[in-house]
């Protein structure tokens, strides 16, 4: 540790922090340090590429009609903006379609493909999705539409009728990572036509700021590729963000240079929210607006939309906080399975990250649509969602996911045997010897050590996200300066010293330790941040506990 902090010039605290990601030499360091686009792995070892790059030069020859499907959501969404934008730079007929999140539901459906036929699709991409949808891509063969599909999710039992199915979960695939997003499995999709076709690199380059969008929000480890596809396209966003996401970006209050979590917690749901509550083409349209004051109203409708979703949300999420506390007081299980009627089907999948995060286990949510309980389930570090749910599969009309994240449908009275089934299943993984969140300890700090310096090195660490979390640091000893504060919303502002160094800090929902730190020395663990405070940008600390 010591000769990488003085091969990389680095603080040995930092140095440590590098090991921990697995990065324990100079070459690996240079790497993590500085992403290359040239790092990006051949996208023909993707099994089918060949196929769908073929397919779609075959398609763009013979000038057939091609349809862009994706899911409803920001992975989706911008993997069909992507891909138009990609597209239209050289094809003109070229169409897309989202589906109706309470008409259709998730995935490809027969409404989307009897769509394509009426319009005279003869291909189809479907991105975010697809790898489930074996019935409607064979009506699609029947009417004469090949689908190439891009999907990140995990696939299972026989795949879809597809020309080519790009999916780097397939069991057949030997492609290097695994982790891509839907809108990254597209990318990959257009990186192979480039290579095909020799078209120019910076015209990949250009499409990369969807694609970040698309890794943050769907919460897939910034890590290997994905860590290079996010920089640069964090890179693209903060340096010459396109009209629809400089729209974006201006209602949502955020100041540049953006962050992951500025992606995720800002723009992010301003997306999603015309899926959820309206027509999730809204937010496609936006991204590929190229007129300012058109992009500037498309925003604010889903700044409204967006308002419209949290109004909804705070309800659901009210009610399911009261469920799950008097389920917790009463039976203390590994797992929370919430249903009520009444919530709105498209809020409940934040509803379960939020139960799921405050009650850390894992949440499912679900509400009654069409006669059906249909809900999102969200998990906890350590516990594999996806293969619970395959264990209660005779339950479902159907699910889809991932390890973290999965959305199914069942019958009204299965509610019960599954709840059942799921907290077996979570006893027998020892779940419950997890319940109690932990924090990843990256290392103790002074509070002399936290210059201008140190947070610029910290800095080259990022982007942050899953896989490559931004470190938390403990300080010990800290006294309270007197000048602290209670905020709104149960936050808390403190000002603290440690020698004869004094920092500010935020801690988000931790009121409550107002009272404790103003009467002897404690311990805190913390994220660094830099925040505007009082017309200057400073270096303070984002709390994470008092002790």
């Amino acid at each position: 540790m010591q000769t990488l902090a003085q091969q990389l010039d680095m603080e040995v605290l930092l140095a440590s922090v590098l090991m921990q990601r697995g990065v324990t030499n100079t070459t690996l360091a240079q790497q993590f340090f500085d992403p290359s686009l040239n790092d990006l792995h051949d996208p023909f070892l993707l099994t089918d590429m060949d196929k769908a790059v073929r397919r779609l030069n075959r398609a763009i020859i013979e000038k057939e009609r091609v349809l862009l499907y994706g899911d409803y959501d920001v992975d989706g969404t911008t993997s069909v903006a992507m891909m138009f934008a990609f597209l239209r730079n050289f094809y003109t007929n070229i169409d897309y379609y989202l589906p109706d999140r309470d008409k259709e539901g998730y995935g490809i459906s027969t409404t989307g493909i009897e769509y394509a036929r009426e319009t005279g699709v003869q291909l189809l991409i479907a991105m975010d999705c697809g790898i489930k949808d074996n019935t409607p891509i064979a009506l699609a063969a029947q009417y004469g539409i090949d689908t190439i599909v891009c999907d990140h999710h995990v696939p299972e039992g026989d795949l879809p009728p597809a020309c080519a199915v790009l999916n780097p979960k397939r069991s057949d695939c030997a492609y290097p990572y695994k982790d891509l997003s839907g809108c990254g499995i597209a990318f990959k999709l257009a990186q192979g036509y480039a290579l095909y076709n020799a078209t120019p690199a910076q015209e990949l380059a250009g499409l990369l700021d969807f694609v970040a969008l698309s890794i943050a929000c769907d919460i897939v480890p910034i890590t290997g590729e994905n860590r290079i596809l996010a920089h640069f396209g964090l890179e693209k966003i903060n340096r010459a963000p396109r009209l629809g996401l400089w729209a974006l970006i201006n209602k949502s209050g955020r100041v540049y240079p953006l962050s992951i979590s500025d992606l995720v917690f800002g723009l992010g749901p301003m997306i999603n929210a015309a899926g959820r509550l309206g027509d999730a083409r809204e937010s496609v349209r936006l991204m590929l607006s190229t007129d300012r004051n058109s992009a500037l109203d498309a925003a604010g409708h889903l700044v409204q939309r967006n308002r419209q979703r949290q109004a909804v949300d705070v309800t659901a999420t009210t009610k399911a906080r009261e469920m799950a506390q008097q389920t917790v007081a009463e039976h203390n299980p590994g797992t929370l399975v919430l249903f009520h009627p009444d919530w709105h089907k498209g809020i409940v999948g934040i509803t379960a990250s939020r139960i799921s995060e405050d009650f850390h286990r894992p949440a499912v949510i679900l509400t009654e649509s069409e006669g059906r309980a249909v809900g999102s389930a969200r998990s906890v570090p350590g516990f594999d969602l996806y293969a619970a749910m395959q264990t209660c599969e005779h339950l479902f009309y159907s699910f889809g996911g991932h390890e973290h994240a999965v959305g199914l449908q069942m019958p009204l009275e299965n509610i019960e045997a599954f709840r059942i089934q799921l907290e077996r299943y979570a006893q027998h993984h020892n779940t419950l010897a997890r319940l109690e969140p932990a924090l990843d300890i990256a290392g103790e700090i002074q509070l002399s050590q936290i210059t201008p310096a140190f947070f610029k090195q910290l800095n080259r660490f990022g982007p942050f996200g899953p896989g490559n979390m931004n470190p938390i640091f403990v300080a010990r000893q800290v006294v309270d300066t007197g000048k602290s504060k209670r905020l709104a919303n149960n936050h808390v502002r403190l000002s603290i010293r440690q020698e004869d160094t004094t920092i500010s800090a935020i801690g988000f929902g931790l009121a409550d330790a107002f009272e404790q730190v103003r009467h002897r020395p404690f311990d805190i663990a913390f994220n660094l941040r830099e925040e505007q405070w009082q017309g200057n940008t400073i270096v303070s600390l984002q709390l994470k506990d008092v002790f």
